[in-house]
């Protein structure tokens, strides 16, 4: 029988107005309706999600550092913290917990400072580009990640 994982879903700032904001840029999915396709992917997966979205960096630091002794890994959009916050990044290397970067754009081919990521070297992955789908995509990319090391 598989076993079943713990995930903290982290979403970052401005990602509570997914659906109004700029849908040009990021869709018209809300993120309720993510945080659904999450839960139902998770239910075929075996796991077991919890989510949190803030626009605040010491809220989601907390989180992440509360996750270490409740989850086996992180699923996290940290939106614009991407590309500001070494106290993120700082956190998700602290508690050393296996972690995958979503974001719903694709941050290459946007403004030159959001090229750059503060998250991705201390992430086993990043997943861009994909709209919401890039969310399920790196539930699955973590998934199998815990369940090779599992394994291992």
């Amino acid at each position: 029988m598989a076993r079943s994982y713990r995930i903290l879903v982290l979403h970052g700032p401005n990602l509570n107005l997914l659906g109004k904001r700029e849908p040009g840029t990021y869709g018209l999915s809300t993120l309720a309706e993510i945080n659904q396709s999450l839960e139902k992917l998770a239910v075929h997966l075996s796991c077991e999600l919890s989510t949190f979205q803030s626009n605040h960096e010491g809220e989601l630091i907390d989180r992440i550092h509360a996750a270490m002794d409740k989850h086996h890994g992180i699923l996290i959009n940290p939106g614009a913290y991407t590309h500001t916050s070494v106290a993120i990044r700082d956190a998700i290397a602290a508690v050393s917990l296996p972690t995958v970067e979503v974001h719903l754009s694709n941050i290459h081919k946007r403004e030159s400072f959001r090229h750059h990521s503060y998250i991705a070297p201390v992430a086993i992955g990043q997943i861009s580009g994909f709209g919401p789908n890039s969310y399920l995509l790196g539930l699955r990319a973590l998934v199998e990640y815990l369940q090779l090391q599992s394994n291992a």
